[in-house]
């Protein structure tokens, strides 16, 4: 395959990565208003996902042996906390604001590195930051005493720091020879997130039957089943997947960047599908948070530089984690 086509393959894969992660909202949510708590919804998630991964986890099982704190690391965080918290914040605020809340995760790893490590960022990736907080203030409405729900914006922002301390542990780094494959990794991550979620959302206490009856999308009813199906096939497992080949096909600072979109496919989803409208100031608001995350992911130089740095974990942290995993960056 020619460089061009490769990367054309790689673009696409990048898009139906974001384009699946961004209607897990959407189908979750009515799961949620027809009665399943979050934690259930997240639970049948990240089990149902971690089942079709079994095969892929015994291909990998030496990672139990050789990266055991990676797998936990990535199962509480990167699965378990950023789900558990992603569907609580969703069932209180709309899809689209809860996703936008995440997008403050690359804001928060430049502040750890910035006032933590004290090490120096760059005035773009700075920029990138101003810009995506107020933009997210436009969002929230600050100026209405904070329209949304504010446990629901909390819940929302516990998800943006699950994602952040999950750029810290993959900014550790590994050898060369003891790189993972980012497959096992993500299979492992689900077992691990399932054992962590069957202790906290206790399954055996959901209304099972709900998933033999339908949810309402916005005055249509859905069967429940085919949700369910969506989020764990399409919304999981499809998309880690592709999202991990596209950024092997690309580099993790262009699939970053065409992940931004995940926020606009699930805000028009929700708008489309959920009847979730948006006024202006709010439509404004997320642009720019797109527009900050553009910027602060571009500034991101490729290798290390001896100059001041947006990156280590910033530059991780702006391509997402399936940038981490595949270009090595998977833990200690």
């Amino acid at each position: 395959m020619h460089a061009s086509q490769g990367r054309s393959a790689g673009l696409g894969l990048a898009l139906a990565s974001a384009f699946a992660f961004g209607g897990s909202g959407v189908a979750a949510k009515p799961l949620i208003e027809a009665g399943l708590d979050p934690l259930h919804v997240v639970w049948l998630r990240v089990a149902g996902a971690a089942l079709v991964m079994l095969p892929v986890a015994w291909r990998h099982r030496d990672l139990l042996r050789r990266k055991p704190a990676l797998l936990v690391g990535f199962g509480l965080l990167a699965v378990a906390g950023v789900q558990a918290f992603y569907f609580a914040s969703i069932s209180r605020i709309p899809v689209g604001v809860a996703l936008l809340i995440e997008y403050l995760a690359p804001a928060l790893v430049l502040g750890w590195v910035r006032f933590v490590q004290r090490r120096p960022v760059t005035r773009a990736a700075a920029l990138g930051v101003v810009l995506a907080v107020g933009g997210l203030a436009c969002v929230v409405q600050v100026w209405s005493g904070l329209t949304f729900d504010l446990v629901g914006l909390l819940l929302a922002l516990a998800a943006a720091c699950c994602q952040v301390g999950y750029f810290v542990l993959s900014d550790q780094g590994s050898d060369e020879a003891e790189r993972a494959d980012p497959l096992g990794v993500i299979a492992y991550g689900l077992l691990v997130g399932t054992l962590v979620l069957t202790v906290v959302a206790r399954p055996w206490g959901m209304d099972w039957a709900l998933l033999g009856g339908s949810a309402e999308m916005d005055g249509s009813a859905v069967p429940a089943w085919l949700l369910l199906g969506w989020i764990v096939l399409i919304a999981t497992v499809l998309a880690y997947v592709t999202g991990v080949i596209s950024v092997r096909r690309l580099s993790p600072q262009v699939a970053g960047v065409v992940a931004c979109l995940e926020a606009v496919i699930a805000t028009v989803l929700a708008w489309v599908l959920l009847g979730e409208h948006l006024d202006a100031p709010q439509i404004i608001g997320g642009a720019v948070v797109l527009v900050g995350a553009f910027i602060a992911q571009s500034s991101t130089p490729k290798a290390p530089l001896p100059g001041p740095v947006a990156g280590s974990a910033a530059d991780v942290a702006a391509a997402g984690p399936d940038a981490e995993l595949s270009s090595g960056r998977t833990g200690p």
